[in-house]
């Protein structure tokens, strides 16, 4: 009986021992510290792969941009505007066939000649999918390759000139307003020549 009080009396005095609580307790609170230090250095992690992203993104954004403004001086020149001085400091080069360029430019698509591009895709390894290229930037260098996939026809009329013939007087500060001739689709594709996947697509617009 006395043996059987004694063991019972041990279990109750184990039980009721808070001997062990507090390294439960540490335990506990390293595990919690653990999962919070955890989350935070994924968090800084993250923002920083994420600042990284965007920065590279925006780099080859700029990057098409400035390319747009190259491909509407072609436009604007209806055809190459650089002398080989220049179009060297760019390398800049038109790949698209005399032929071609001179239809999108001058004509409708629905007329022009059917072996013209007009796909939306860009593919720098093949240079039958774009119209134009050129480098832009020194460390990274961006390659910049443009196409016109669409024209369209302006709704105004032509010039019949009517100005300095006795219907508007001749004044120096008088403007002569353009018709709008035409209305050009092109898409843009700019990339870093170093890694490829730095990279910016662009669709533009533009009327001439």
């Amino acid at each position: 009986m006395k043996i059987l009080k004694s063991a019972i009396s041990y279990q109750l005095s184990a039980i009721r021992n808070e001997k062990g609580i507090a390294l439960v307790m540490v335990l506990i609170l390293s595990l919690i510290s653990l999962v919070t230090m955890s989350g935070l250095m994924y968090m800084v992690t993250s923002g920083t792969q994420v600042s990284g992203v965007e920065k590279r993104y925006s780099t080859a954004l700029e990057a098409g941009r400035s390319g747009r403004d190259i491909a509407s001086l072609v436009f604007s020149a209806r055809g190459n505007p650089y002398n080989a001085g220049e179009a060297a400091l760019i390398d800049f080069s038109i790949t698209a066939s005399a032929t071609c360029l001179e239809d999108k430019l001058n004509k409708a698509t629905s007329d022009w000649d059917p072996s013209c591009q007009s796909s939306l895709t860009i593919d720098p390894g093949s240079a039958g999918t774009y119209d134009m290229t050129f480098q832009l930037g020194n460390d990274p260098t961006f390659a910049v390759y443009s196409k016109i996939v669409d024209t369209v026809e302006g709704n105004s009329g032509a010039d019949e000139g009517l100005i300095k013939t006795g219907v508007v007087s001749s004044y120096p500060g008088e403007v002569t307003v353009m018709k709008v001739s035409y209305l050009y689709t092109m898409e843009i594709d700019a990339e870093n020549i170093n890694n490829p996947t730095e990279r910016a697509k662009l669709s533009v617009l533009y009327q001439y």
